[in-house]
């Protein structure tokens, strides 16, 4: 299907989406984020798609936040109605069903860096930034930041980044836990997709169980979770795909998933 601001790739059961408004640093608007909803939902229920990689075009920016054009005329109600539409849109990236790695080029700033939020892991490359400064326009992060963020690096540090507006780097980012790996912007795609490969390779029925289980901390209680955990695990327990890893690993052998 043709877009008008993203590459859309599917190779070896890996979709890489590519934000391509370089000339506005890959900044966000109305049709890039109707374009980035309708990309993940097709590959929803796609069998040919099994990871996403999730990057900016060229080598300055991954995304470096809303287009602002589109803040100036928003009120009370409009602004409320344009950070749910943005929620909405990150929302099935979160909660896909499938992995999503971000491919952190560059800038990550505001509705950027809540984009890599969404994600499911985040790979930088060594030049990339990253920071909520929405408090220097008289606004919050809308797009899930002021919730995503805290749950990732903690409260204290969520709160330093929010309320300032400072932008870290790469090396920061991963020291406080915002990136899973920080790499040379040469190595940032194949490092991606050699993840991706990686657990592509695993029974894909348990990483499907696997994510529902980590998403749902955000929303239960130790106990309730733990409760949902066994229930998961449960269903693992029914797939084909662990009978053959079981059976593989007595065997001293490759297993040979079906993703069944």
């Amino acid at each position: 299907m043709p877009y008008q601001n993203l590459l859309v790739e599917i190779s070896h059961r890996v979709a890489t989406v590519t934000v391509n408004r370089p000339d506005k640093l890959n900044a966000l608007n109305a049709a890039t984020k109707a374009e980035l909803k309708q990309a993940f939902e097709s590959f929803k229920n796609d069998p040919a798609v099994g990871v996403v990689i999730l990057t900016g075009a060229r080598e300055k920016s991954f995304v470096a936040g809303t287009d602002i054009k589109e803040l100036t005329e928003l009120e009370v109600k409009s602004g409320e109605a344009f950070a749910a539409g943005g929620q909405a849109v990150f929302g099935v990236i979160e909660h896909l069903g499938k992995p999503v790695i971000a491919a952190v080029n560059g800038y990550a700033l505001g509705g950027g860096c809540e984009l890599a939020l969404a994600c499911t892991l985040r790979v930088a490359s060594e030049n990339a930034k990253f920071g909520q400064p929405e408090v220097n326009l008289g606004i919050i992060p809308g797009y899930g930041g002021t919730q995503r963020l805290a749950r990732l690096v903690g409260l204290g540090r969520a709160m330093e980044l929010i309320l300032t507006g400072d932008q870290i780097d790469a090396q920061e980012a991963l020291r406080i836990g915002l990136v899973n790996k920080v790499v040379p912007l040469t190595d940032l795609r194949a490092t991606c997709e050699s993840i991706a490969q990686k657990i592509l390779s695993k029974g894909q029925q348990a990483v499907k169980f696997a994510l529902q289980a980590v998403n749902a901390t955000a929303n239960m209680s130790l106990a309730d979770g733990l409760k949902y955990e066994a229930e998961l695990f449960g269903q693992c327990c029914g797939t084909e795909d662990f009978k053959e890893g079981t059976t593989a690993f007595l065997q001293k052998r490759k297993p040979n998933f079906t993703n069944k």
